[in-house]
């Protein structure tokens, strides 16, 4: 007889989601066969910014349950400066890693305002947007340590 004549029957492996199954994992067990298992802690962490006021806090805030918004000042400071360095909204988000919508949010006055994405953009529009001189052009100094 030659080789070709015989019919061969080979079982196939487990599939990677049957081979994770609880059954699956007991029975190599069973077999003595080596199971490494390896447990995943804190996934799925891929979060925008975080906002600053907790529930809790606001829950307290008996006269007024909402958070505290961009001022419409700060929002018209926000458009001028973006206008006078000839940019789009969209520009302005890609210039400082956000999305279009946050710029959009800021300057009609509907965003929490969050210093992180603040300072962003008041480097690039140059004009300062937090403290008493909204409005006035940061001053390009050496940094006080």
């Amino acid at each position: 007889r030659r080789a070709s004549d015989y019919i061969v029957l080979r079982k196939k492996g487990p599939t990677a989601a049957q081979a994770k199954s609880k059954q699956a994992i007991l029975a190599a067990q069973r077999r003595g066969e080596d199971v490494e298992t390896s447990k995943k802690w804190a996934p799925g962490q891929n979060k925008q910014h975080s906002i600053t006021k907790n529930t809790a806090e606001l829950d307290r805030e008996t006269e007024e349950l909402h958070h505290d918004r961009v001022t419409l000042e700060v929002g018209k400071v926000i458009q001028r400066g973006r206008q006078s360095n000839g940019l789009t909204q969209k520009d302005l988000a890609t210039k400082i890693n956000e999305k279009p919508q946050i710029i959009a949010d800021y300057e009609s006055g509907r965003a929490i305002p969050n210093n992180q994405v603040l300072g962003k953009i008041e480097r690039a529009i140059g004009l300062k947007l937090r403290g008493k001189d909204i409005g006035k052009p940061i001053e390009k100094g050496p940094k006080a340590k």
